[in-house]
């Protein structure tokens, strides 16, 4: 991380003046707190492109040297392009010699390797990748360190046993919350297939046999059993008697 940071004062306040100072690789930026005004200066973007991104940067002092005077600053806020993502304006905060200063310190965790709960196949759920502490302005930590040795399964770590910078206090004061556990494992199940359906099986042209209080089922055409043509003979043909012969009367009156 870088300690030290070369700022010149600028003039430009307008647009077209800030993106013409963004071409020439600068970033604009602003520099206020403590007893005297504020002050616009820029800082060039290739001294700090390679740790603006860090999770260390927004919680480290720097000696920010502006036009041959050096002053203790930290910075607070970042703002990038919505597009390039490159960065457009930085505000740094003085920070006076005794004071105490708020920051996210960011949480790191170690010895890995030597937790029996990770080892056995658990999972370290972090709850919490940064934490916010109240701390000497002289004695701003760069991380918080977590110890995972010889935890198992089940663990919680609440900020409690977690070792903090002297001097240094979370700023939650009403709980001991929690930083991360070790979790079990989660088993996914894959789920059961369906039964796979057998066909009834039946004789073709066949009604299958209705069940107990059901109506049968209607019989295709190819599947008429000779009972029905019967019964639709029957109908057609009703009780009446069979037509008599032509000339049959004549030969009775004959007689």
């Amino acid at each position: 991380m870088i300690n030290n940071l070369k700022a010149t004062k600028r003039d430009s306040k307008t647009t077209s003046d800030l993106n013409s100072l963004r071409t020439k690789g600068f970033i604009p930026a602003v520099l206020y707190g403590g007893k005297n005004p504020n002050l616009n200066i820029s800082v060039e973007e290739k001294l700090v492109k390679d740790i603006i991104n860090s999770e260390s940067f927004l919680s480290t002092i720097i000696d920010l040297n502006i036009d041959g005077k050096t002053e203790k600053v930290i910075p607070r806020d970042i703002a990038y392009h919505v597009i390039s993502d490159r960065p457009i304006h930085i505000d740094f905060m003085r920070v006076a010699k005794g004071s105490k200063i708020i920051l996210q310190i960011p949480v790191i965790f170690k010895n890995n390797k030597d937790c029996p709960g990770l080892k056995s196949g658990g999972v370290l759920n972090i709850v919490r990748r940064k934490v916010e502490l109240s701390c000497d302005a002289e004695n701003i930590p760069e991380n918080i360190e977590v110890d995972l040795a010889n935890l198992e399964i089940g663990a919680s770590i609440k900020i409690s046993s977690v070792k903090l910078p002297q001097n240094a206090q979370p700023t939650i004061t009403d709980r001991d919350f929690v930083v991360a556990t070790i979790a079990a494992p989660t088993i996914v199940k894959e789920p059961e297939k369906p039964a796979e359906e057998t066909p009834a099986e039946g004789v073709e042209g066949e009604a299958a046999p209705a069940a107990e209080g059901e109506e049968a089922a209607t019989p295709t055409k190819e599947g008429e059993t000779a009972a029905k043509k019967d019964e639709k003979g029957k109908e057609a043909g009703g009780d009446k008697k069979p037509a008599a012969k032509p000339g049959a009367e004549k030969k009775q009156e004959k007689k």
